[in-house]
């Protein structure tokens, strides 16, 4: 935004042994996360997993029972939310309706007492970034969703702050504007650089926006990694289920073989340890088989109970000789519509070894 730019600037988050409790229920139980600066990080969890309290600790509303945040090298969770020098975005925007949209993007400054000429000149260049350049004389009920998410988001950076906050700031948009919004405050945050810490119980925002993930379930942190680990090997039957479709079949796993009924589940690297353990299915993983399957491929037998058509997709479920359920889903491009099994039909279903994924049977 100037020479000065949030990118110099940003600094890392150390979160150690977090603890809040309300009464018997742990809000955050012993969290510990460190935040690399200039990373996207996401706090991803569903209704009062305690993400958004992790990251009201981090912006200073919350103070914590126990534990440490640093913000580069300071200890800083004793510090008043206003000496933090972060940036902010709330879930409802928090507008001054009677005030203009320049005059919400300068308030920052105006409290930090920049002189007028300066504050005219960095709201214009925020509101400019966040391309709302032109809009500062509007008043904030002359604005649609988007566009006001967009001046809450220039207000959180017109000051430069080397952390911004954001508590699931694109839930009150409509899909295609979120996901609009998803792809612009990536490249936001790519231009300007400054560490990012995200709130959202949306698993394709989160896997869409984010460099890490963190997975929040009753306070406790269950799983820290980039999204394609995340989505791909999850760390218990809770993040796979939690994040994207999921069917699950048991297995016993023994001398490194994980075996379902008689046969062989064939994976990318041999199970480790013994004891039961979960076989992910992935829908949009799983392929529907004609002629003789590849001797490599694990394959299971099912019967098709409904097909349900969505446009540019479809999902099958097929039912198993035991009753468990399988989803499928796949392109309904060209001729492979009319290859679409329908209901009734066997069929069997292909699963590649270097995408099936054992999960533990519990819930972390």
């Amino acid at each position: 935004m100037n020479d000065a730019t949030p990118a110099k600037a940003a600094l890392p988050i150390s979160v150690g042994g977090l603890t809040k409790t309300y009464g018997n229920i742990f809000a955050l139980e012993n969290v510990s996360i460190d935040i690399k600066s200039g990373e996207f990080l996401t706090l991803l969890g569903p209704s009062g997993s305690g993400k958004t309290t992790l990251l009201m600790v981090l912006a200073g509303f919350t103070r914590p029972d126990h534990g440490s945040v640093k913000f580069g090298d300071n200890e800083i969770v004793r510090l008043p939310p206003h000496k933090r020098d972060v940036g902010m975005v709330f879930q409802n925007y928090a507008l001054f309706p009677h005030m203009s949209v320049e005059g919400n993007v300068g308030f920052p400054l105006k409290l930090r007492k920049v002189p007028k000429p300066e504050i005219a000149t960095r709201v214009e260049r925020a509101l400019e970034t966040v391309q709302l350049g032109g809009y500062g004389k509007r008043g904030i009920d002359q604005l649609s969703g988007g566009q006001r998410q967009r001046v809450a988001l220039a207000r959180a950076i017109v000051f430069e702050p080397r952390i911004l906050l954001m508590d699931e700031p694109l839930s009150a948009l409509d899909k295609k504007l979120r996901e609009h919004m998803q792809i612009e405050l990536r490249h936001l945050h790519e231009k300007l650089g400054m560490t990012t810490v995200y709130v959202t119980h949306d698993q394709r925002e989160a896997l869409t926006m984010s460099d890490r993930i963190a997975v929040i379930n009753h306070g406790r942190l269950m799983q820290l990694g980039e999204p394609k680990t995340i989505y791909e090997r999850p760390a218990n039957r809770f993040i796979a289920d939690f994040i994207g479709e999921s069917t699950f079949l048991p297995v016993e796993v023994k001398a490194g073989k994980a075996m379902l009924g008689g046969r062989q589940i064939r994976t990318a690297t041999p199970p480790e340890g013994e004891g039961r353990r979960l076989v992910l299915l992935r829908p949009e993983r799983l392929h529907i088989l004609e002629g003789k399957p590849p001797a490599r491929l694990n394959v299971f037998e099912a019967t098709v109970r409904d097909v349900v058509y969505q446009g540019d997709s479809f999902l099958m479920v097929a039912v198993m000789a035991d009753g468990r359920e399988i989803a499928v889903r796949g392109l309904t491009r060209g001729a492979r519509v009319s290859a679409i099994p329908a209901a009734g039909t066997s069929v069997k279903l292909g699963l590649d070894p270097d995408e099936t994924a054992l999960v533990p049977d519990d819930e972390g």
